[in-house]
């Protein structure tokens, strides 16, 4: 799941006063420790670790302080302007770190190797706000900045390493306080969030490590230092359960800005060699970070886009690929990439399921719903790689109401091969109306077919509504439900401060699957053995609560759990290799083969975000 949330947004200039509005909320609520009248005191003398303290939250919060002294490990020019400063000589403590960023909001005036001596305000800044979840960085804001002496070594880093990451993710949080971890002592042999935490704003380095999450548009990868945490042989680290975290995940950011050095690009698999060296942050778009001073070297591995076999004459192909926001304004390259996707490493299935098709003009907000022109446009260039003629169907949504990006009108469409299969038109229909199931000698069939399933349901409200289609094939029917459950938006992430996390957005998604389930339960009750599949962008794992709810019952099976458990996902999110596209088979499904198509997630350079993906039966 992308961020909705522009990472050049960064931290701006208003961030001081946006920090006090956030302490204050906060110690009113009692979500962050600490005195809400602390700020009437001042504290001289003060060490770094003595603000840092060895829980999340300083025991300083509020406290003017003078005469913090340190040396500058950073200096970040750009975004959240500031620098980090550490304390060459240190408690002992493996719970206090000996580092600070210090939050300037203009340009700095300090280089690394400063000898300085502060005054300021201990503020705790939550990226992404207070309701975001979001554990909070403990720093020193408004700042009165003295330079001591310069050209001083830096302090030695704290290597971060495989033996030093504990395995164990985090503690379960305070039921006494709504089970944030804030409060709690930190113990850094233990649990890794604490570990990472006990280290925040520290000057730390990691040796050569395994790339895990590529490059973004943003300038940022993701290593793992264990080297085999659920490791697959593509290279990626699989994200198989709640409890497994994978520990050894760490962000990769530079200091330097982009116009000065470019940011290395980086596949999953690759190694980021060499020394990585520089004070560890946290921000909202991946929590504890490596802001490098000194960047690596990215080793090439050669990581390749897979292929998928192509059917035998009588083995129906069915695959689901989410398009990203393709609509007619996007560049020809794009639409020539995925029509090549299509036609070579899918094979030319001869049923698509897209997802994330925009109307004819994208984003632009002025009522247009219909989509017939990106349609054209991508079924054309699927014919200029050598593809077959898909033909397609669907339903307009109407305008702004199933989610997505606004004015885009995001929806699923039906393509299909004419030459291989067809499709069977029942009733004409629109956006609002329902699709339902009857039967005729024991054969189920579709009231309306291509139709929206239960759209008038809450669950489906602001989201993109099923769509389901009844094909032939070699005399066969068969039933698809193209899906495009409610993203993860509004999650907390799995470094919040609750633990386990909040992860608010499931309970839409489990009435879809719910509904979509009953559906499947109404084919099935006319026809045991009808040949039906569940295809789409479902946006949550397969072990995940919305997956029980679809398979409720014995109707469906998610096919995903057919591939070995190191082979299981579509989607790589910080780091984390992880499903959330799927294809579930009815049981009169048998005997099929799927494939999760690696074309997309673990490279740098993405046509989509996510990996399509492809199941063959003989119906």
């Amino acid at each position: 799941m992308p961020s909705s949330i522009p990472r050049s947004a960064g931290r701006t200039v208003a961030r001081s006063a946006a920090v006090s509005a956030v302490v204050a909320a906060a110690l009113a609520a009692g979500l962050l420790a600490g005195s809400t009248n602390a700020a009437a005191d001042d504290a001289a003398g003060v060490r770094i670790h003595d603000i840092q303290g060895t829980t999340r939250v300083s025991p300083l919060v509020g406290k003017q302080v003078t005469g913090v002294t340190g040396i500058v490990t950073g200096v970040r020019t750009y975004g959240s302007r500031g620098f980090w400063i550490q304390d060459p000589e240190g408690d002992a403590d493996p719970a206090t770190s000996e580092g600070l960023f210090v939050f300037t909001s203009s340009v700095p005036t300090v280089s690394v190797g400063d000898a300085v001596s502060l005054s300021g305000t201990v503020t705790e800044y939550v990226p992404g706000g207070l309701n975001s979840g979001n554990q909070s960085l403990t720093q020193l804001s408004k700042p009165v900045v003295t330079v001591v002496s310069q050209g001083n070594a830096v302090p030695a880093p704290v290597t971060i390493s495989s033996w030093s990451v504990p395995d164990a993710y985090a503690p379960e949080g305070d039921p006494a306080a709504a089970g944030s971890i804030n409060g709690l002592a930190l113990d850094p042999e233990t649990y890794a969030l604490d570990y990472y935490e006990s280290l925040e704003g520290a000057n730390v380095r990691i040796g050569s490590s395994r790339v895990v999450g590529a490059t973004d548009p943003y300038s940022e990868l993701w290593v793992t230092v264990k080297p085999w945490e659920n490791r697959n042989r593509r290279g990626g680290t699989v994200y198989g359960s709640y409890e497994s975290q994978n520990t050894g995940r760490l962000q990769i950011q530079s200091l330097t800005p982009i116009a000065q050095q470019p940011f290395p690009k980086a596949n999953v698999g690759d190694r980021l060699t060499g020394t990585t060296e520089g004070p560890l942050d946290f921000n909202q778009f991946g929590g504890y970070t490596i802001t490098a001073r000194t960047l690596g070297t990215v080793a090439d591995r050669g990581l390749e886009r897979e292929s998928t076999d192509k059917q035998h004459k009588n083995e129906l192909a069915v695959a689901t690929y989410n398009v990203e926001n393709l609509d007619p304004s996007d560049p020809q390259e794009k639409f020539d990439a995925l029509a090549k996707a299509v036609v070579t490493h899918l094979a030319s299935p001869d049923i698509l399921a897209l997802e994330e098709i925009q109307d004819n003009n994208g984003a632009k907000n002025d009522g247009t719903v219909a989509a017939d022109q990106t349609v054209k446009k991508f079924t054309d260039a699927i014919v200029a790689a050598g593809g077959p003629a898909y033909e397609w169907r669907s339903v307009d949504p109407e305008n702004n109401k199933d989610g997505g990006e606004p004015g885009g009108n995001i929806r699923q469409v039906f393509l299909f091969n004419p030459e291989r299969v067809s499709f069977t038109d029942r009733a004409a229909t629109d956006a609002t109306s329902a699709t339902g199931v009857t039967g005729r000698k024991g054969h189920a069939a579709l009231t309306v077919s291509p139709g929206r399933i239960d759209p008038a349901n809450t669950a489906w409200e602001s989201s993109r509504k099923p769509l389901a289609g009844e094909f032939v094939f070699r005399g066969r029917t068969v039933f698809v439900i193209a899906n495009h459950f409610g993203s993860k938006g509004g999650d907390e992430s799995i470094v919040s401060h609750h633990q386990p996390p909040v992860r608010s957005s499931e309970a839409k998604r489990l009435l879809q699957a719910q509904s979509v389930n009953g559906f499947v339960k109404q084919l099935l009750a006319v026809e045991k053995q009808a040949d039906v599949l569940v295809v789409g962008d479902i946006n949550d794992f397969e072990f995940s609560g919305t997956t029980e709810a679809l398979t409720d019952g014995g109707a469906l099976y998610p096919a995903v759990k057919s591939l070995p458990r190191s082979e299981r996902y579509s989607y790589v999110f910080q780091g984390n290799s992880q499903v959330l596209d799927q294809i579930l088979t009815s049981p009169g499904v048998h005997h099929f083969e799927y494939d999760s198509v690696h074309i997309n997630a673990e490279f740098a350079d993405q046509d989509s975000d996510h990996d399509p993906q492809v199941l063959r039966f003989r119906p």
